[in-house]
């Protein structure tokens, strides 16, 4: 890789920062981005960027972390190709415009009541550094499908990524829509005085405060995806060498540098001792002793931060045999870890495993002592242990016997909750966090006379079209206990569409048919007697 890739580049000024805003804007405007071609085609751009650079960004994630070649292409690459694919697949299916299949008659089929999704704008992207390529253009692709413009910060951190992902960017995107930029925390925060339509987000809950109130000034919507002290909670009826084994994966999988990864390890004190010994086994088998297949820490100070928590640890510390290396930290497990110990202080972010002594239902009550994580992964064999973590624990998402699997679920949102984050994205979801859902009615003008009774001077007779009756069959006196929870009342609302516009059918040929003792010259039309149906029509 070259030097100039790998050494730091001067950051883009605040006079670009401000340049490329200012026409992102007038592009947004021109509507040139809602174009389902303009979105496929940048789509597929970013793929052939991602084909034809596989080398270069390999390279970057090795120059960066250290990452092995394998690791960059199942997790980076693997992933990005894959959301890409997916978006092409269902772009135009997500866009359409949706009929509201509960709008009625009246609003359904006369008003042609509909739901528009319509770009946010321009919106905001700043990466991660742990995953700097999925983690900052998983998002990108998300708002391109949706027909946004697009600013890209990706993370500092790590410079090769960053400085390849510019270069890639500005040639195979398109100038006009989708612009990148760099920067530390002082041009960061330069750039969140502007105002966005959406700023998402990836990265730690302290920085991602500063992020939300700078966003908060502006009304902007932001999606937040951070991280947390997630535990893996393995039970006595666990298999622990394979708990064991997908511990290790996770914890050690980029030096732990993961927000999905497993912050600590609960275990049932009468199955420590054999599952700390397993722990040992794959935390060894993993490492191989060979630090090309580990990635070490990002930088200096991370690796300071790390190897400080450890001097303080009161627990015993088992490493792994690796070689050493610039930032390299062994695979640590450590045992005997009290919960006021210094590594359960703050979300580890590295290759660093405690391991502490607790029954299920303690690992719950500890984990509801603190934030909510982003992942809670159990390991058992008993459902009853299984439903008990889960229906008093709240995270992000839950892995059983695995872990990290959630991550990947077709069709699935992912994202924290609380401290964790807040939004959602993957698929569907990505392109609904930078979508606005705009809902339309198209009311006929002939109808204004069969809703005449809504205008003044108003009349309290015409009270009984607006009657909502309890037609759920609930009743005053009955007990908690007594209610009927499950079944389906959708039987009757569709017996009752049915007679509805059999009687509006009716009610158009022939005007009297509600009223037989009306005569022709009484006065009587259709939309006096629509009148006394309208309530079913509209609720």
């Amino acid at each position: 890789m070259s030097k100039e890739i790998t050494s730091p580049q001067p950051y883009t000024s605040e006079a670009e920062c401000l340049q490329y805003h200012s026409q992102l804007f007038k592009t947004f405007a021109t509507g040139k981005t809602k174009s389902i071609k303009w979105r496929k085609w940048q789509l597929k751009q970013m793929w052939w960027m991602l084909v034809d650079n596989e080398k270069a960004i390999t390279e970057a994630l090795a120059a960066d972390l250290g990452r092995h070649k394998f690791e960059a292409l199942t997790s980076d690459l693997h992933g990005l190709k894959t959301d890409i694919l997916e978006h092409l697949n269902h772009v135009e299916e997500w866009a359409a415009d949706e009929p509201v299949s509960s709008a009625g008659f009246l609003m359904g089929t006369l008003g042609k009541a509909r739901i528009r999704k319509e770009p946010l704008g321009v919106v905001l992207v700043i990466g991660a550094w742990n995953f700097p390529f999925l983690l900052t253009l998983q998002p990108v692709i998300a708002a391109i499908t949706a027909g946004c413009c697009v600013v890209v910060k990706p993370s500092e951190l790590s410079v090769a990524s960053q400085n390849l992902m510019q270069d890639l960017v500005g040639r195979y995107l398109d100038p006009e829509a989708i612009r990148l930029v760099t920067g530390g925390p002082q041009e960061t925060t330069k750039l969140l005085e502007l105002k966005f339509n959406h700023i998402f987000f990836t990265g730690s809950t302290k920085v991602a405060k500063y992020v939300a109130a700078a966003a908060a000034k502006h009304l902007t919507p932001t999606v937040l995806e951070l991280g947390g002290q997630g535990p893996a909670i393995v039970t006595a009826k666990a298999d622990l060498d394979l708990a064991a084994k997908r511990i290790a994966y996770a914890k050690f999988l980029n030096a732990g540098q993961i927000c999905l990864s497993v912050n600590h390890v609960f275990v049932d004190p009468d199955v420590h001792d054999a599952f700390v010994n397993r722990l040992h086994y794959w935390t060894q088998k993993f490492s191989g002793g060979e630090s090309s297949h580990m990635c070490k820490i990002v930088n200096k100070r991370n690796f300071e931060r790390l190897s400080g928590l450890l001097e303080e640890t009161s627990g015993k510390v088992f490493q792994a045999s690796v070689k050493e290396g610039d930032n390299m930290l062994s695979p640590t497990v450590v045992t005997d870890v009290s919960i006021d110990d210094s590594l359960l202080s703050e979300e580890l972010f590295g290759p660093i495993c405690p391991v502490i002594k607790a029954t299920y239902k303690d690992a719950v009550h500890q984990t509801n002592s603190g934030p909510h994580p982003l992942a809670i992964y159990i390991f058992s064999s008993s459902r009853s242990e299984i439903n008990y973590v889960l229906q008093n624990t709240i995270s992000g998402g839950v892995t059983i016997n695995d872990v990290l699997m959630h991550y990947g679920v077709p069709g699935a949102p992912f994202g924290g909750v609380g401290d964790s984050g807040q939004g959602y994205y993957h698929g569907k979801y990505g392109f609904m966090a930078f979508t606005h859902q705009r809902t339309i009615l198209e009311m006929p003008t002939w109808m204004d006379k069969l809703m005449a009774f809504r205008y003044p001077p108003f009349d309290m007779k015409n009270m009984n079209n607006f009657v909502v009756k309890n037609n759920l069959g609930f009743r005053r006196g009955e007990t908690m206990e007594d209610q009927v929870i499950g079944g389906s009342r959708s039987w009757v609302w569709a017996g009752l569409g049915v007679l509805v516009a059999s009687a509006i059918g009716v009610a158009m040929k022939n005007p009297n048919s509600f009223h037989p003792e009306l005569a022709p010259d009484a006065g009587a039309s259709p939309a006096e007697d629509l009148i006394a149906i309208m309530p079913l029509i509209l609720f």
